[in-house]
């Protein structure tokens, strides 16, 4: 089973300049953490862009939608910003592909060293693996489905919305 690994960029990615501060991106990571976490999986890795979630517009999730919809795999993962990945998670639900579409992301960087991202990720392909057709969000060891998910941002995490 193949697994297509879409990337868009977000905290996942992110890396930081020691001299100013601020957080910027160079490339994706993505490579380096399936080989530290020993993934046997197949996965075809796209990088689509590399932007911050609050930055994301509906030209990119369109972007995102019509790669999801040409790509032969049947499971996909995206790793997103965890600032708009619901809204993202809403407008390709609403494409109907057909397919089984978990979204991913971190609230640490990786370059951090202490990344929840490693660990978000590996659930995120582990439940592309399983779940029937649909959009889902897996963050904190979880899946949520796409329209019952919210990000709680004064304890960082994820949970279902309908709490």
């Amino acid at each position: 089973m193949d697994i297509r690994l879409f990337v868009t960029g977000g905290t996942f990615d992110k890396e930081y300049n020691e001299l100013n501060g601020q957080l910027f991106f160079k490339d994706t990571h993505i490579q380096e953490i399936l080989k530290l976490g020993r993934s046997r999986l197949n996965t075809n890795i796209r990088t689509l862009m590399l932007v911050d979630s609050l930055d994301i517009t509906d030209s990119d999730r369109r972007i995102m939608a019509e790669n999801c919809a040409n790509c032969e795999e049947e499971r996909i993962v995206i790793t997103h910003g965890t600032d708009t990945m619901t809204e993202t998670a809403a407008y390709l639900a609403k494409e109907k592909l057909n397919k089984t579409i978990v979204i991913t992301g971190a609230m640490i960087p990786y370059k951090f060293g202490s990344s929840d991202g490693l660990f978000n990720l590996g659930g995120a392909l582990a439940f592309a693996q399983t779940l029937p057709v649909g959009v889902y969000i897996a963050m904190n060891g979880r899946y949520f489905n796409w329209d019952n998910c919210r990000k709680d941002k004064q304890n960082g995490i994820f949970e279902e919305s309908n709490v």
